[in-house]
């Protein structure tokens, strides 16, 4: 279902009719800046995903006490379980965020 000319127009009638003309630049502002602030919020935290995710692949040797401290902290069995496995059910067991846009 697209929108067609007539119905962008009818939206901008009543966007001025609601808001007044003198606004709507600074409604297209504000929208700018809201829409910014999310993709710049978006590109942190997936920056951060990956800091943490290649520090925990690139972790030193006793970094194997900590992804079971971790496991065990999630409330994950440990026992008999390698590293590589302990890591994939904490990825599973961490909620993941997406953004469409």
């Amino acid at each position: 279902m697209a929108i067609g000319t007539n119905e962008v127009l009818l939206i901008f009638l009543a966007i001025i009719v609601l808001f007044g003309a003198s606004k709507i630049p600074e409604l297209a502002r504000s929208l700018g800046k809201a829409t910014g602030e999310f993709k710049k919020a978006k590109q942190e935290t997936e920056n951060e995903l990956k800091s943490v995710e290649k520090s925990m692949k690139e972790s030193p040797p006793d970094s194997s006490s900590k992804i079971r401290k971790m496991a065990k902290d999630l409330g994950i069995p440990v026992e008999g379980k390698s590293d590589e496995q302990l890591l994939d059910e904490i990825q599973k067991k961490m909620p993941t965020v997406k953004f469409n846009t």
